[in-house]
């Protein structure tokens, strides 16, 4: 299997039963000094941003965000921010969003 960011994340559009492909979306982590932007991708046609952080790049314990710019699915939810804790750095994080017009989930994926 290749080498894939620590930091996945997956968009489904639950109503339409398809991928929300085509969103943009941004990963932070909570310096400090507040949040610091640390990458940026958009979803494929699958729905997934796969290579947000690079393979080899090392997280730090703490709290990350990953924004999610909804506006263009046409529902109630102009932007979807989920916040999720590192504990583990040397594991995988996956971050699935489930999204419908009038509600969302997440959860932690493998």
């Amino acid at each position: 299997m290749p080498a894939r960011s620590p930091i996945t994340t997956h968009i489904l559009d639950t109503a339409r039963g398809r991928p929300g492909a085509g969103l943009a979306v941004t990963l932070e982590f909570r310096a400090p000094t507040g949040w610091t932007p640390l990458a940026r991708g958009t979803s494929d046609r699958d729905g997934r941003v796969e290579g947000l952080l690079p393979p080899d790049h090392v997280l730090e314990r703490g709290d990350y965000r990953l924004s999610f710019d909804t506006g263009a699915q046409g529902g109630f939810w102009p932007e979807v921010t989920v916040a999720f804790t590192v504990g583990a750095p040397d594991q995988h994080y996956h971050v699935p969003l489930l999204l419908s017009p009038f509600g969302y989930s997440t959860y932690r994926g493998s």
